[in-house]
C-alpha cells in the first residue's frame, strides 16, 4: 500500500469505528448491571449445523439476534475428508466444579471405521488427578498412557484450573461466578497410535453448568449438540483455544465473514463493544494483509486477578479488561494478539522475533491505517520502538519480548521502506507477511530473506544486518 492511500483509508474507517466505540461506552454500563433480559439475549447459542463426517461448517440462515450469521470452511483442506480416511468419534465432556477449583473431564472414544490403540498424554500430577479409565491406564512421571478397549471407552480425570504466572496474575482461573482457561490444558496434547489414516470426529460438551452459567468457545455448535472441534492439522482433534464459562455478557458480529464473539463476566467493567468495534474496523485490513480470516474468533475479557496483558490461542485471544485499546507508546495489545491469531505466523527455534516483531509492527501500522493513529503519532510510535530497542545486539532468542521485540519492529519498518523503494510502488512488507501467513507454519530468517529477494529482485540489505544472526 502506498503512503498516499493512508489518509483515504483512515477517513473511510474512522467514522463507523468511533460510532461503535461511543455506543460501547453507553452500553457497557447496562452490561455491567447484568439485566436479565439482555443477558438472556447475549448468551443465546448460535444455531449452526455440521454434517456428520464433514469438516466444513455451515451457517444457519436463521441466526438469532446480535449474532454473526456467516461462516466459511476451514482455511486448509482437511485430510480427514479423503476417501481412504478412517474415523472414530470422540466426545469431550466437561463439568466445572467451582468448590473444588477444578473441572471434571471425560474423554469418550466411540467405535468407528478406525480406532486408537494408545494415547500418551502430558499430564503432570500437580494439575491432573483422580485419573481412571476403561482399558489400561499407566502413569510414568508426567506422562499418562491410556490403552483404551478396541470398541471404545472413557478416560476420566480432574483438572486443577487455577494457574498463576511467574510474573504475577493468573492465566487460568475459576471462581463461583466464572471460569477462564485454555482448552489446550483442559485436554492436553497426546502422542497417539492407531489404525492408519485415522482421524477424530470430535465434539465438546459442557455438562451440568451451574445455574445461570453459559460457555463460550472458539468452535461452532455441532449437529446434535455440543461444539464441533475441527482441526485439519492434527489427527487427534482437541478443543484448543480459550474457553470462558460463567454468568456472561456476550456481543457478536460478523466481520468480513468471520464470526466474532466478545465475552466477559457480567458485573465487570469490560468494554465489549469497544473491542468489538475496533475488531470490526480492523477486519478489512487484517484480511488484506494476512489473507483469509478464520471462520470464528472468540475474544475473552476478564478482570483481576487475571494477568494484565494479552495472550493468543487458536481462533481466540485473552485480554485483560483494563488493557487500553492503544497504549501510550502507540502500540495495541488487542491488535498484537489479533495478528497472532489471524496470521498464524510463528518463528522457528531461536527466531521468535519474526512472529513477535510482525505482531507488534502491525499493531501500530493497522491502527494507523484505520485512522486511530495519525501519521505523526505513527512515526512517534516507531521512534519509541527504535529508542527502546537501541541497545539490543542480537534478535536471536527462543522467546522475544520487550526490548528485543522493539528492535525487531525497527528492523521490519526498515525492511518495509526497502521494499517500497525497490521500484515497485505497490510492493510492501504486506506482500511478504501474506506469504508467510499462507504457509501456515513456522517462519525462519532464511524464508524471510527468500521471499523478500523474490519481491525486490535482489537480496535484502536490511536482512543482512548482524543483529539478525
Amino acid at each position: 500500500m502506498t503512503q498516499s492511500l493512508r489518509p483515504f483509508l483512515r477517513l473511510s474507517r474512522l467514522a463507523p469505528l468511533m460510532l461503535l466505540i461511543g455506543c460501547g461506552s453507553a452500553s457497557q454500563s447496562q452490561a455491567a448491571k447484568g439485566g436479565a433480559a439482555e443477558d438472556a439475549l447475549t448468551t443465546v447459542a448460535m444455531a449452526r449445523d455440521r454434517h456428520a463426517g464433514v469438516g466444513t461448517e455451515l451457517a444457519d440462515a436463521d441466526a438469532g439476534a446480535d449474532e454473526a450469521g456467516v461462516d466459511e470452511a476451514v482455511a486448509r483442506p482437511d485430510p480427514a475428508l479423503t476417501e481412504d480416511a478412517r474415523h472414530y468419534p470422540v466426545d469431550y465432556r466437561v463439568r466445572f466444579l467451582p468448590d473444588e477449583g477444578a473441572a471434571a473431564v471425560t474423554i469418550a472414544l466411540g467405535r468407528g471405521s478406525g480406532h486408537l490403540s494408545r494415547l500418551d498424554f502430558h499430564m503432570p500430577a500437580s494439575r491432573y488427578r483422580a485419573i481412571e479409565g476403561d482399558g489400561k491406564v499407566e502413569r510414568n512421571g508426567d506422562r499418562l498412557v491410556w490403552a483404551p478397549p478396541r470398541n471404545g471407552g472413557e478416560l476420566r480425570y480432574r483438572y486443577r484450573i487455577d494457574h498463576e504466572r511467574g510474573s504475577g496474575g493468573y492465566d487460568a482461573r475459576i471462581t463461583d461466578d466464572w471460569a477462564l482457561l485454555r482448552g489446550d490444558d483442559l485436554v492436553p496434547s497426546a502422542r497417539t497410535r492407531g489404525t492408519r489414516d485415522t482421524y477424530a470426529q470430535a465434539t465438546l460438551h459442557f455438562d451440568d453448568l451451574p445455574e445461570g452459567w453459559s460457555a463460550e468457545t472458539p468452535w461452532k455448535p455441532a449437529h446434535g449438540g455440543g461444539d464441533a472441534v475441527v482441526n485439519p492439522d492434527t489427527r487427534f482433534d482437541r478443543p484448543t483455544g480459550w474457553i470462558l464459562a460463567g454468568r456472561l455478557g456476550v456481543r457478536r458480529e460478523s466481520v468480513e465473514g468471520m464470526a466474532v464473539s466478545v465475552a466477559a463476566p457480567i458485573d465487570h467493567a469490560a468494554r465489549r463493544l469497544d473491542v468489538l468495534g475496533a475488531t470490526n474496523a480492523l477486519g478489512i485490513e487484517l484480511q488484506r494483509v494476512f489473507g483469509r480470516l478464520p471462520p470464528k474468533l472468540l475474544i475473552v475479557l476478564a478482570p483481576d486477578p487475571m494477568w494484565r496483558g494479552g495472550l493468543s490461542a487458536p481462533r481466540s485471544l485473552y485480554l485483560h479488561e483494563h488493557r487500553p485499546l492503544i497504549s501510550e507508546n502507540g502500540s495495541s495489545t488487542l491488535v498484537h494478539e489479533l495478528v497472532h491469531v489471524v496470521s498464524g505466523i510463528r518463528g522457528v527455534k531461536g527466531e521468535d522475533w519474526i512472529a513477535e516483531g510482525i505482531a507488534e509492527y502491525y499493531s501500530i501500522e493497522l491502527m494507523s491505517r484505520i485512522g486511530l493513529l495519525s501519521e505523526d503519532r505513527r512515526q512517534r510510535a516507531l521512534e519509541w520502538m527504535k529508542n527502546h530497542g537501541r541497545r539490543v545486539k542480537t534478535l536471536v532468542a527462543d522467546s522475544s519480548s520487550g526490548k528485543r521485540t522493539a528492535r525487531a519492529v525497527t528492523l521490519l519498518a526498515a525492511l518495509d521502506r526497502e521494499i517500497r523503494e525497490s521500484g515497485d510502488e505497490d510492493a510492501s512488507l504486506d506482500d511478504v507477511v501474506r506469504q508467510l501467513a499462507s504457509s501456515g507454519g513456522k517462519a525462519s530468517l532464511a524464508e524471510l530473506r527468500e521471499l523478500t529477494a523474490d519481491l525486490i529482485g535482489k537480496p535484502s540489505t536490511v536482512l543482512q544486518q548482524a543483529v539478525v544472526e
